[in-house]
């Protein structure tokens, strides 16, 4: 059994649940949902009770200033300069860049009228008999609509967005942000947190992913506090080049996976690089608002039963770990989240957490299945130029805040966080 599966099997008991959370609701004459009482006994309460609307809110608007955060552009450069800065006035002393090189082959031609996506048929149709499989797994079903990449900035009616997105990108050199929690009795291992912050689509990508990389960020902040003190180390990334297909977060995997463990200097208790227990990625957490209508609308409204999707790939070498990390979220969620449930699917596919799948245990969060319900256009938004701030509603921010304290009290468990007096 892997050390990581250990420390897994050794934190369940830590997750009893002794009250299951109510399902959120947006609209309506209802009583509303309780709010979790903070107990002040409990480290990972406590923790939790940190994470403010406004403020995860503020995070994301915070990148939506850039723009899409295209990569190879300067407002994706920009937006890196700023995450950085915002690491550092957490407290993260030790916030560094890893470089690599993105140079892309020529684009080639598509055929008249091809999509850039990979659904079929127009707004509002079926798409043909048949159980068509989704990237990742998993059979599609429902209503299925028109889904793809905007590359037309004429469908961004807002001149001032539309300007500071046109800047095309460029290949050469990339970078990436990442500070680390250092663990104070096996700083030699640890969890990776991560989420993208680069978009595409002539929107402000904020919820594709400034919605997961504040979720990132917002954690650095709170594991960043000199009184919160874990065993274990917490790493948390900011990807880029996701859209051009996990570059980033391979370029990590190809740079660090060998470096793992190695004390530097020898003697010192230094790990520039601990031990992978696990990996934890963030990607699309706002948007659940069920299928999409037999004539392709969608409702305006977040769904009272949204959710929480946890993700694993059950066709990768590490299925069983990754699994059983997913399932502690789970209980994470069971016993902290405020509003909305989790549930755990294994499909995970196309987001940064796939380069760690063969290697070590590797989840991800999101608001919808990436293959089945986002790949079918469940989300009218993603990579559209109303991926804006503005687009959504505290409901489906609330969704977002609901998965940061699933992934806090659940990496704090797995780190034995505790709080200084």
């Amino acid at each position: 059994m892997s050390r990581s599966a250990t420390v897994l099997r050794l934190s369940l008991a830590a997750l009893a649940v002794t009250t299951a959370p109510a399902t959120a609701v947006a609209q309506g004459n209802v009583l509303p949902t309780p709010v979790i009482a903070v107990d002040s006994a409990d480290p990972v309460s406590v923790l939790v009770s940190r994470l403010d609307l406004a403020r995860y809110k503020a995070t994301i608007k915070g990148l939506t200033n850039f723009g899409d955060r295209r990569q190879g552009t300067k407002r994706n450069r920009d937006a890196v300069d700023w995450i950085e800065a915002q690491l550092r006035s957490y407290g993260c002393t030790n916030v560094e860049r890893l470089t690599y090189e993105y140079n892309p082959p020529a684009p080639t031609p598509r055929p008249a009228g091809a999509m850039a996506g990979a659904a079929a048929g127009g707004a509002g149709q079926q798409r043909p008999a048949g159980p068509p499989v989704s990237a990742g797994g998993g059979r599609a079903r429902g209503v299925r609509t028109r889904t793809g990449v905007n590359s037309d900035s004429l469908r961004q009616p807002d001149a001032r967005l539309r300007a500071l997105n046109a800047e095309p990108s460029v290949p050469g050199e990339r970078q990436e942000v990442y500070c680390t929690k250092v663990g104070s009795t096996r700083p030699d291992e640890m969890y990776i947190i991560g989420g993208h912050m680069d978009g595409i689509g002539w929107g402000e990508a904020a919820n594709d992913d400034a919605s997961g990389s504040a979720i990132v960020m917002e954690l650095a902040r709170i594991f960043s506090d000199p009184a919160v003190q874990t065993d274990r180390s917490i790493r948390f990334v900011l990807w880029n080049n996701e859209e051009t297909g996990l570059n980033g977060a391979r370029a990590y995997v190809e740079q660090r996976a060998k470096l793992q463990g190695i004390e530097e200097p020898k003697g010192s208790g230094k790990f520039p690089e601990p031990k992978w227990l696990g990996m934890i990625q963030h990607d699309m957490m706002m948007f659940d608002h069920g299928m999409p209508n037999a004539d392709g609308t969608m409702r305006k409204e977040q769904r009272p039963e949204a959710d929480v999707n946890i993700e694993f790939q059950s066709n990768s070498k590490m299925s069983k770990q990754s699994a059983e990390l997913a399932w502690f979220l789970h209980g994470a969620n069971a016993k902290y989240a405020t509003d909305y449930p989790a549930q755990v699917g294994p499909h995970m596919t196309n987001t940064d957490s796939g380069p760690f799948q063969d290697l070590i245990a590797a989840i991800s969060l999101r608001e919808n299945e990436r293959g089945t319900q986002v790949g079918s256009g469940w989300d009218p938004h993603w990579h559209q130029p109303t991926d804006l701030f503005s687009t959504f509603g505290d409901a489906d921010f609330k969704l977002g805040l609901n998965a940061a304290q699933t992934t806090l009290a659940g990496v704090a468990k797995l780190v034995n966080a505790t709080l200084r007096k």
